[in-house]
């Protein structure tokens, strides 16, 4: 098999029994479809490359599963890539069995039509970012901030998500009571430079 990697044949070989028969095929599969593919490991997954990604295989405790790396762009004349089963990843669902997948000869012509949009340059447009709502900062934590001028400025100096988490956990007292415990929290840890999460952003 030219171009083999290692890495690939150490996977394979920590596999559970049943998944080994599937990367295997697989593998056979991806090289006789392109002899160009070079093998290489990304995310700790076996993937295969030809001018760029073009599919990757993986291996759990109960199934595989194999996705193709511009697999929206594919015309998928079998309908094979439509996400059948949110718990698995790829795009052929939970393989338990080779018997699972398409024939080969379908699943050739897959993996040459993703190396063509390698070679011809074709990329995945990517849509624009959804767009920030406005932060609405309350008067009353406005106000508080006044009184404690290195949380106000700390505060005012925080990236959007920062003062997201604090709005949010202010905002969302049940009492008035617990509104001023939670902004006489925020104001201390503000002061100390740290954001509303400061323990689990380490």
């Amino acid at each position: 098999m030219p171009s083999c990697n290692p890495q690939h044949d150490a996977y394979i070989g920590k596999a559970a029994d049943f998944a080994k028969p599937i990367l295997i095929h697989l593998r056979e599969l991806v090289h006789q479809s392109c002899p160009e593919i070079e093998e290489t490991i990304k995310w700790s997954m076996p993937f295969f490359e030809c001018k760029g990604a073009v599919c990757n295989m993986a291996s759990f405790k109960q199934h595989c599963a194999f996705g193709f790396w511009k697999g929206s762009l594919l015309t998928d004349p079998h309908n094979l890539l439509s996400v059948k089963d949110n718990n698995a990843m790829g795009q052929l669902g939970r393989i338990t069995a080779v018997t699972d997948m398409p024939s080969a000869e379908i699943l050739i012509a897959y993996i040459r039509e993703a190396v063509a949009l390698n070679e011809k340059g074709v990329k995945v447009v990517k849509g624009k970012p959804a767009e920030k709502a406005e932060l609405l900062i309350p008067d009353y934590f406005v106000d508080f901030l006044k009184d404690h001028p290195k949380a106000e400025t700390q505060f005012n100096q925080y990236a959007y998500s920062h003062k997201k988490e604090y709005l949010e956990w202010i905002t969302g007292a049940k009492t008035e009571a617990t509104r001023l415990k939670r902004m006489q929290s925020a104001v201390a840890l503000l002061s100390e430079g740290k954001s509303k999460n400061w323990k689990y952003q380490k």
